[in-house]
């Protein structure tokens, strides 16, 4: 006997579907598909999100339009030495920076036999780098290679912004959230100020990228769509089951004016560690809200197999030679996902 729907049950039903979509991640599921501008991706991470946004901004240069890059070396930093290069990339060795020329060098190389862009396309490029003076896990010597990198590039200096005199720790910097400014700990997101006011990371960097922004939403209205991964790599790439979209509701109704941005999270900073703290409170969201941006975050996770015990972005080569190249598997599979955000064949 079917059972008689009455006002009362619609009502009920309603107020279940407004509290499970707007409290978290929704379900799993296909990424969903868009229409945004192929030609204004943007891409930014801190630390191994860092190293992994300049790899992706200099294999796909043609089609990013800037990168921001907070706590992370230059392009290639490891190359064939993984791990024990870190030292060096990380500028834990004092008066021995990364070498930002031998890292041209290899990425002119591998543009010359088309497993990157062309390092030409980084020139109408704009760059967004910082580093906080308190930074105890990537020092200022090498992301001072970071920013020598881009100028040799090409990059114009007026389109390098080197944001370092922040007393900050290793982290994201957020006008309120998180820990106090000099602190070098887990969720690696602080809160920092100057002359007062408190510092919007998110927004710098974005406005730096993209030119004037609209003003941030307070409370970003929209959805966070947690999306299958394993559609665009397998296990053996370190990558999560699960990666994280926020559409705002501008671009639910109609994305063909919207742009993508990729926020990369650090080592021992997804879902799994801390939470949703990096996709909902580092304020890309509240800016996107207003902006017309879709931000991407992939996601990836500590394993043994491939060995990588803190979760990092592989800029070492844990997944193999290609890491930074377009046939790396993780930068492969970012770029397919910001394919079918552009949709683009």
């Amino acid at each position: 006997m079917l059972r008689q729907i009455t006002p009362r049950h619609l009502l009920f039903a309603l107020a279940f579907v407004l509290l499970t979509s707007s409290v978290g991640a929704q379900a799993s599921t296909a990424l969903p598909s868009f229409k945004a501008d192929p030609m204004q991706t943007s891409v930014s991470g801190l630390s191994s999100g860092a190293f992994m946004a300049v790899q992706y901004q200099v294999a796909f240069s043609k089609s990013v339009r800037g990168a921001g890059v907070v706590a992370g070396g230059p392009y290639y930093c490891a190359g064939t030495l993984g791990y024990a290069a870190a030292a060096i990339c990380m500028g834990m060795v004092p008066f021995m920076p990364p070498n930002p020329a031998l890292m041209l060098d290899a990425a002119q190389a591998f543009a010359a036999s088309g497993q990157i862009d062309p390092i030409a396309g980084l020139q109408d490029d704009r760059i967004y780098v910082y580093s906080g003076t308190k930074d105890t896990v990537v020092y200022q010597q090498a992301v001072d290679a970071t920013v020598d990198f881009f100028k040799l590039a090409g990059v114009p200096v007026q389109q390098v912004k080197y944001v370092n005199k922040m007393p900050s720790g290793h982290a994201l910097i957020t006008p309120k959230f998180g820990n106090t400014c000099a602190a070098n700990a887990a969720p690696y997101i602080s809160h920092c100020s100057v002359k007062g006011r408190g510092y919007d990371q998110a927004g710098d960097l974005l406005a730096h990228i993209y030119g004037p922004l609209n003003a941030p939403a307070a409370t970003p209205a929209g959805q966070i769509v947690a999306f299958n991964q394993r559609e665009f790599a397998d296990a053996s790439s370190g990558m999560a089951d699960e990666g994280y979209l926020y559409v705002p509701t501008s671009c639910a109704k109609d994305s063909s004016n919207c742009k993508v941005h990729i926020a990369l999270h650090g080592c021992e900073q997804s879902v799994a560690v801390v939470g949703n703290d990096f996709y909902s409170d580092t304020g890309y969201n509240n800016w996107a809200a207003s902006n017309r941006l879709l931000v991407l975050y992939p996601q990836v996770n500590a394993s043994s197999i491939p060995y990588n015990p803190k979760g990092c972005w592989d800029w070492v080569g844990y997944t193999g030679p290609a890491y930074a190249t377009k046939a790396g598997v993780q930068l492969a599979a970012i770029k397919a996902m910001v394919d079918r955000l552009t949709g683009t064949p």
